[in-house]
């Protein structure tokens, strides 16, 4: 991969995709054998978090653990942000200590760029305000495409709250690219203006959207980027555009679902369908990790 960074879905080309999912499957097969390497021996891997983070933090410092790097792990709430330091000051910083790659989660979108074009490191966007979180969606498509093989032509439903989702950006530009059929449903309420110019159809209507559709991917309600009430009672949203096990009954034979965490049941998702036989959502758990040791490898090699 001839690339410094990854920012974005939008960025990538599909050739540069599927290099990614190709060294993310060989990584999984290593986690799946419990071994580990040294490809990144002597690299250092700093995460730089804004906004709080479980799966995609500890997913990352994994993923470099895994390749043999070092990890440093960096608090803004107790770093000299509090002091008033800028997001480039902070990068310079860090280049100056000798880091090598940066991955960054920060509430403003854009701020990832910014930050790639001010540092000699590598910048990993690990999500940035309502823009991409390019590494979920790839985890996303390694997912699907371990268990179908080919995306051609598969359909693929994203519902809930389109508007406020960086998730939802990436994941209809993936893909897209990779062949699949996306729409996108959310009451009025949640949906973005201009979001059919990603590729995708757009729906409010649930029951329609979900007939035949092989891949699910219901959304978490982000009441932190809300500024008002979206929909009237959290009972009505579970009623409209919940995934339950009866509407299922309407995709095609060999659905499955798919969720980027953290999962609200009995909102978006009913508790059956998360624990049931097509969930995948531990399987993503899994090969995140994969995905994003293939994120570090390619890039850093490419460096080389």
């Amino acid at each position: 991969m001839k690339r410094k960074d990854i920012l974005g879905i939008k960025d990538l080309s599909r050739s540069e995709i599927n290099e990614l999912l190709s060294t993310a499957n060989v990584m999984r097969d290593m986690i799946d054998r419990s071994e580990k390497s040294n490809a990144l021996r002597g690299k250092n891997v700093t995460t730089l978090f804004y906004e709080n983070s479980t799966r995609t933090r500890n997913s990352f410092e994994l993923a470099a653990k895994n390749l043999g790097a070092s990890t440093t792990s960096i608090s803004v709430a107790v770093s000299s942000v509090q002091k008033g330091e800028t997001l480039v000051d902070t990068g310079k910083t860090l280049d100056a200590l000798k880091t090598d790659v940066i991955i960054i989660r920060h509430q403003v979108a854009g701020s990832c760029d910014l930050l790639a074009s001010n540092v000699r490191a590598s910048v990993i966007n690990a999500g940035d305000g309502m823009n991409e979180h390019p590494s979920q969606a790839l985890l996303d498509g390694l997912t699907a495409a371990r268990y179908f093989g080919s995306l051609a032509g598969k359909k693929v439903v994203i519902v809930g709250d389109i508007k406020h989702s960086r998730v939802a950006r990436s994941d209809v530009r993936l893909f897209g690219k990779l062949g699949a059929e996306v729409t996108v449903c959310a009451p009025y309420s949640l949906l973005p203006d201009g979001m059919d110019s990603l590729g995708c159809e757009v729906d409010c209507d649930f029951d329609r959207a979900i007939a035949g559709a092989n891949i699910v991917i219901p959304l978490r309600v982000q009441k932190e980027r809300m500024d008002g009430a979206y929909f009237s009672t959290r009972e009505e949203y579970h009623e409209y555009y919940g995934v339950t096990q009866k509407r299922l009954e309407l995709c095609a034979d060999d659905f499955i679902v798919m969720h980027p965490g953290p999962i609200n049941r009995e909102s978006e998702i009913s508790g059956e369908v998360a624990d049931g036989k097509n969930s995948m959502i531990l399987e993503q758990v899994q090969n995140g990790v994969a995905v994003r040791m293939a994120m570090l490898q390619l890039l850093t090699d490419g460096r080389d």
